[in-house]
């Protein structure tokens, strides 16, 4: 396999991610005390820690950040950037508080509004996928990631599962919204792949899902690093009012409601 060689910002991101994801372990191995936020959502040490540790490693690029535990920069300053790094340093925080497994580290490299490269790693799994479409897309134990030689490389879907599988987060309610009616009369039975934060990137990277269904509200960094990892296979993250692409560094750090897909599936 001839791996196109990372740039060296790629290989900081990953080393980041990496080191987050054995900090938020020793925490996850603990008896977990939460905070709120001003919004009700909960903050673990484990989402300090690992902030502090990818904010430190990316510092190294000169390239600004956006993220979940970072004070946020305001819109007259972002909207001068042409790049920007992503970050959230642990998607899940309650799947993490309940200690199922589901929640990763996401870091993502945004240019002129679009993402390029996307690093999601699964801490319990040990396991980091990560890619853009210059460089195609690889999932990678943590103990392998010194030696490309030992790198999987993950290609493009071909074909779509039988039935569909659609992933979507664990409080999901698909009825009532008219796309979820269109599947049901294109495809038949369902398969719902119920899954918290961005591990949901992993089964569609890997064709064990066909698309992501999203109604309520995701922040930039929850979805950047899975829209490259799934545009460098032919796949789309599509906002559902505008039909185009989900776009970053935005004025509101929000997302639309979207669909992310498999380059195998269509609906037309």
């Amino acid at each position: 396999m001839n791996v196109i060689p990372l740039p060296e910002i790629y290989s900081t991101a990953i080393s980041a991610s990496i080191e987050a994801s054995q900090v938020i372990m020793e925490v996850y191995a603990s008896d977990i005390q939460p905070s709120f936020k001003a919004d009700g959502s909960p903050v673990t040490v484990a989402d300090l820690r690992s902030s502090e540790i990818i904010s430190a490693y990316l510092e190294k690029t000169s390239i600004p950040v956006t993220g979940e535990e970072r004070e946020k920069t305001d819109y007259s300053v972002r909207k001068e950037w042409n790049e920007n790094w992503s970050v959230d340093p642990l998607d899940g925080t309650k799947m993490f508080l309940q200690k199922n497994g589901e929640f990763s580290v996401n870091i993502a490299h945004i240019v002129n509004k679009r993402p390029v490269f996307g690093i999601i790693t699964s801490p319990v799994n040990q396991e980091i996928l990560f890619g853009g479409p210059k460089y195609g897309v690889f999932v990678v134990p943590f103990d392998r990631i010194g030696d490309s030689n030992l790198w999987t490389q993950i290609l493009p879907t071909v074909t779509t599962n039988d039935p569909l599988v659609v992933a979507c987060s664990r409080s999901f309610k698909g009825l009532g919204f008219p796309i979820v009616d269109e599947l049901h009369l294109k495809y038949g039975e369902l398969s719902y792949l119920k899954k918290g934060s961005a591990l949901k990137f992993f089964d569609l990277a890997k064709g064990t899902a066909d698309l992501y269904l999203r109604f309520g509200p995701t922040m930039e960094w929850d979805i950047a690093a899975g829209q490259a990892i799934l545009e460098a296979l032919g796949g789309e993250v599509i906002d559902f009012t505008e039909g185009k692409p989900l776009t970053y560094n935005k004025e509101s750090l929000y997302n639309p409601a979207f669909i992310a897909k498999t380059k195998s599936f269509t609906l037309a």
